[in-house]
């Protein structure tokens, strides 16, 4: 506080309010707001809050205005000898030099105690900085190390994809041989199979052996999802008869028997 700054602070711990109106003034030189003043010097005996002294004097603890009307400033000191008006100004400039000096040392007090708290947090900081440094650094760390798991991972999918590519195409290479191996066989058994002698059949109507005429192959009808079942039929020439189509024994008997020369 400036010795220009009129304004007085409360002495009370934890208070530190700017005072105005009334305030409570100790013979110890401490001052107090009405507020903590009335609650504290209303018991017996009293006690200052700020130095712990005993006030048990009559004019130990006086509260007084600390803005004054003019009548009373006129009044205060009137018909006293100057060498106790100038006494009285004395002991109430050691007062305000009191205050003024106390302020400092709070205001020092306060100033080092930031210092301290600061010095703490900023090692504390430091500390913690250190902290994150080391694990960083061992981020950084298993970051490389999975950066290397990744290219090793890389470099293996590129060559099992090689090997795969390798091997569709054999595949590729091994089903064009397979297929033209097929097909050359078919081929050949389509031949074998025409080269057969043609079967006789017999004419019991007439009784004159005949070669037969060359027949389809049965097609065969595959039912149901898998081909379990296999039905095939026989498609005859046209105009040639099935065997269920010959005449029986019975009508045989029934024509005329004729001799032939």
């Amino acid at each position: 506080m400036a010795l220009c700054d009129d304004i007085l602070l409360c002495n009370f711990p934890k208070c530190r309010t700017k005072l105005s109106g009334f305030a409570w003034v100790t013979a110890c030189s401490h001052v107090f707001c009405d507020q903590h003043g009335s609650g504290e010097f209303s018991r017996s005996p009293a006690i200052c809050p700020a130095c712990s002294s005993a006030l048990s004097g009559k004019l130990d603890i006086v509260r007084t205005e600390l803005s004054p009307s003019e009548e009373y400033k006129a009044m205060v000191l009137a018909g006293l000898r100057p060498d106790v008006v100038l006494d009285i100004s004395a002991r109430a400039l050691a007062f305000w030099s009191y205050q003024v000096h106390q302020e400092h040392m709070y205001q020092e007090y306060s100033l080092s105690r930031a210092e301290a708290q600061l010095k703490q947090m900023d090692k504390v900081l430091t500390q913690q900085n250190q902290s994150r440094e080391l694990e960083l650094n061992g981020i950084r760390g298993e970051i490389t190390s999975l950066k290397k798991v990744m290219e090793d991972y890389k470099r293996k999918y590129s060559e099992v994809s090689e090997r795969l590519m390798e091997r569709n195409r054999q595949y590729q290479k091994l089903q064009g041989l397979y297929d033209s191996l097929r097909l050359r066989n078919m081929v050949v058994g389509v031949g074998d199979r025409d080269m057969l002698p043609q079967p006789v059949h017999h004419d019991f109507n007439t009784g004159v052996a005949r070669q037969g005429t060359p027949q389809r192959s049965p097609q065969f009808l595959s039912v149901g999802h898998e081909g379990d079942s296999r039905f095939f039929s026989c498609l005859e020439a046209d105009g040639a008869k099935t065997f269920f189509q010959f005449s029986s024994p019975a009508k045989e008997r029934g024509r005329p028997f004729m001799k032939k020369h």
